[in-house]
């Protein structure tokens, strides 16, 4: 049900949500480093998508075994992006570059390009990597939903009623999966050290290519839109807004910023794609 609208009207934002993925595969190495198998190396690395369902169902397929852990600490990831982010935002760049103002061009979006976008991407990840067709096309199949603007009934039925269904549902099935003698093990500690170092490098990356874009463009991008690249929405853009308003109290990047972190949300599916369609592509989907 995630409005496209910010995201089509500036398509350069993308980029903020391609490099919010690097903590993925970064983790990933970390992970194979430390000694976990290629399929459990992959479903820890895939906590720094920061995105529930992406994680869930990444690990159902390579590592059943750890799908309590890594869902509990996606989860809690997720809902800390307001604390794991600000700091190293912080530290990263200067008053100056986070006082950058960037103007709001609310570009008028046709409704042909809102309707046409989630056919388009959903059609280009089954033709690049078919096993995340399920993930992309429940992303696409809501927003296509929303802007057919001929089904309202199910539309608000299912951006409400439904999806808080499921996620108690949820949360119930995959909390009771968990014993408390397994959380207290090294392999579970390491899932949430590692899924935290993702999420972490996510927003580095992200922030880094922010300041190199502040500097080819000479101040004109405020390089705390590259921590809106993760899929923590509309969480992580909510932090950039606040950070920039802190550092200058007349800053509005939230325009800006949930456009990213839309960008954030497709950057997210399509990593997980990726990985499905390489550990399959090894025979070991």
């Amino acid at each position: 049900m995630i409005d496209f609208g910010p995201m089509l009207a500036n398509p350069m934002v993308l980029i903020f949500g391609a490099a919010g993925q690097f903590g993925i595969f970064l983790t990933l190495l970390l992970a194979l480093a430390i000694g976990f198998t290629k399929e459990q190396a992959i479903s820890v690395a895939i906590i720094g998508a920061c995105d529930g369902p992406t994680s869930i169902y990444v690990t159902s397929k390579f590592a059943r075994d750890l799908l309590p852990a890594v869902s509990i600490a996606a989860y809690s990831y997720m809902a800390l992006v307001p604390i794991i982010q600000p700091p190293i935002m912080r530290l990263m760049t200067t008053k100056k570059e986070r006082s950058v103002v960037m103007p709001t061009r609310d570009k008028p979006v046709s409704q042909r390009v809102k309707i046409l976008f989630p056919l388009i991407a959903g059609i280009i990840t089954i033709l690049i990597a078919p096993m995340g067709a399920p993930l992309m096309g429940m992303l696409m199949l809501g927003n296509f939903m929303r802007e057919s603007g001929v089904i309202k009934r199910l539309v608000d039925v299912s951006e409400s009623t439904i999806a808080n269904i499921v996620t108690l549902f949820l949360g119930l099935s995959i909390g009771a999966s968990l014993m408390g003698g397994d959380f207290l093990t090294w392999q579970t500690i390491m899932i949430f050290v590692l899924g935290l170092v993702a999420i972490a490098l996510d927003t580095v990356a992200g922030v880094g290519l922010g300041k190199f874009l502040c500097w080819v463009t000479k101040g004109k991008v405020n390089p705390l839109l590259g921590a809106a690249g993760t899929s923590a929405f509309p969480m992580s853009a909510r932090v950039v807004q606040k950070e920039g308003q802190r550092a200058n109290p007349k800053n509005f990047l939230l325009w800006h910023a949930i456009g990213a972190n839309t960008g954030g949300q497709i950057g997210s599916v399509m990593a997980a794609a990726v990985m499905l369609a390489v550990m399959a592509g090894l025979g070991l989907g």
